[in-house]
């Protein structure tokens, strides 16, 4: 079915926890808490951090899934888009065993303080004498901690839902605290944040929409590499159990049309508008497959509207397309909660 470029909304629905529909999984509980672990974050926590004697103008972040692409991402995403004298990068832990890290603060985020990748760096840095190594966790007394030169314990309290949501959002809020206090800004704005993101959740979704990404073979993501599309993929695998896959940038009518067809969809995040005319050539006229927009504006595609969250845009679009993902999730009739496979700890540490 190809959709229509503007929705008549018939079926709607939006997420809440007032229905038992939406408030029987924890999944969809810590997303909602996601607008308050916003307004309790303290800015001035991560200001430490930036003012040890051997802090550089190199930073490193590494970590596995959801702790390493939308916090790190965004940040790496925001300091070319300043301009800022302050260079960060990021790979995940093992591969990041490979590298000389002498001249960077590394960062290492693992919610449960124990993911085996970030232990492993961490101890191989400690015995090289390295003395700028900090962690990133949701759980104190870790090994992670132990190790590390100094560490933060978010405050967003436990995640009992495999998908990390919360977290993912605090994490990005520490890293953003800290490039504020190395350019010596103060970080204003997070109570109309918090309430935009709480809008972006719980704004109705057509159920054409739903049913549109549910009927799909595989689910493609576009946007910039700001970490919300790639971090989004991430949870279509943990939420919707569909296939996925990101498309950076432009990508998407770059050569991957060639194997693409009807029964798949993209989703866009935040379409570059000089590019739209182009993807509708390509992908909906080309390969006659949906493409659904998720925007601070209308778009000619179907488009879910959210809020402009001016510099912090990339939470607000995060929590949009979260919420689109929990209604395509029920739709499908999966239980949110529980995977197959996939775990909270991803590979934990054991000590070999």
């Amino acid at each position: 079915m190809r959709l229509p470029g503007r929705l008549c909304v018939k079926n709607i629905y939006n997420m809440n926890l007032k229905e038992s529909r939406y408030s029987k999984y924890a999944l969809v509980r810590e997303m909602m808490e996601a607008p308050d672990v916003i307004r309790r974050f303290d800015p001035d926590e991560a200001g430490r951090f930036s003012q040890h004697p051997e802090q550089n103008k190199s930073l490193f972040l590494t970590g596995e899934g959801s702790s390493r692409i939308f916090p790190a991402k965004r940040m790496i995403y925001d300091l070319l888009r300043r301009g800022s004298s302050l260079r960060a990068f990021t790979d995940g832990a093992t591969q990041a065993l490979e590298y000389k890290l002498d001249n960077f603060s590394v960062f290492g985020a693992s919610n449960s303080g124990q993911t085996k990748e970030v232990i492993r760096l961490f101890e191989k840095l400690d015995k090289e004498g390295h003395k700028s190594l900090f962690g990133l966790t949701a759980n104190k007394d870790t090994l992670l901690e132990k190790i590390a030169s100094d560490t933060h314990v978010l405050k967003c309290g436990r995640e009992n839902a495999v998908a990390a949501t919360k977290s993912v959002i605090e994490q990005a809020l520490f890293y953003d605290a800290l490039l504020h206090a190395y350019e010596g800004e103060k970080m204003e704005g997070l109570d109309e944040l918090a309430g935009q993101v709480s809008e972006a959740m719980t704004l109705k979704v057509d159920s054409s929409l739903s049913n549109t990404i549910k009927n799909a073979d595989v689910i493609y993501f576009a946007g910039r590499n700001t970490g919300v599309a790639e971090e989004l993929t991430l949870k279509t695998n943990e939420i919707t159990r569909k296939k996925s896959e990101f498309l950076e940038g432009t990508y998407g009518v770059h050569g991957i049309e060639e194997v693409m067809d009807s029964k798949e969809v993209l989703i866009w995040i935040n379409p570059f508008p000089e590019e739209i005319d182009k993807f509708d050539e390509c992908l909906v006229k080309g390969v006659g497959m949906n493409i659904i927009a998720l925007a601070p504006r209308e778009t000619k595609f179907p488009t879910i509207v959210i809020p402009d969250g001016g510099k912090y845009s990339d939470y607000v679009e995060l929590a949009g397309g979260w919420n689109l993902l929990v209604e395509t999730g029920i739709s499908l009739g999966i239980d949110l909660d529980k995977p197959v496979r996939a775990r909270k700890v991803g590979n934990e540490y054991t000590g070999s």
